[in-house]
């Protein structure tokens, strides 16, 4: 290589090594193997991570399964205590020694009122339907007689129904008007 003259102005020194554009791309690209050991690294922490959810989901649908049967198991864990109050005093009355008619109808009446009242707190609701017209829904007809009543309203109801929050847990059993003639 020739040194640049000292004397010479303005003369550059000439490039030792010129490098193509090129060959810096190559260097700086990422071989085939460490681009593939990073698509396996990435692949490896999706698996993981897809594992980790999986068992996520197997513990979260156990837990609710757990969840459902518990809360099967102790529904009427409520409407139970509140009828402990009614059994207390059934048993109350069988325990006095000469109840006189009276105290048997009034120690009823009590018992009976705390049986109502645990049923309204239960959402346990009475189906009365005297007077209204026939719903196949909520009423049984058990038979038509001829009445002075519209036709098809009831007009005898022989047993009471209940519901349980809007749902017809017991029609009532009635008897209906039938259209004369």
């Amino acid at each position: 290589m020739q040194k640049p003259d000292e004397n010479v102005p303005n003369q550059e020194a000439p490039a030792e090594t010129e490098i193509p554009e090129v060959a810096i791309a190559l260097d700086i690209t990422p071989s085939l193997e460490e681009t593939l050991r990073k698509a396996e690294l990435n692949a490896e922490e999706h698996h993981d991570a897809w594992l980790r959810a999986k068992a996520e989901t197997e513990n979260v649908r156990r837990r609710a399964q757990e969840d459902i049967a518990k809360a099967s198991k102790f529904a009427v864990e409520r409407f139970a205590g509140e009828l402990l109050a009614v059994k207390d005093s059934l048993e109350a009355a069988l325990t006095v020694e000469a109840p006189s008619v009276e105290s048997m109808k009034s120690g009823t009446e009590l018992t009976l009122k705390q049986l109502v009242s645990a049923f309204e707190k239960s959402g346990l609701a009475e189906i009365n339907p005297i007077g209204e017209k026939f719903d196949p829904h909520r009423h049984q007809a058990i038979s038509m007689i001829e009445a002075e009543q519209e036709p098809n309203t009831v007009v005898t109801v022989l047993q009471k129904g209940y519901l349980l929050a809007d749902r017809v847990l017991r029609p009532a059993l009635v008897m209906v008007a039938k259209p004369k003639g």
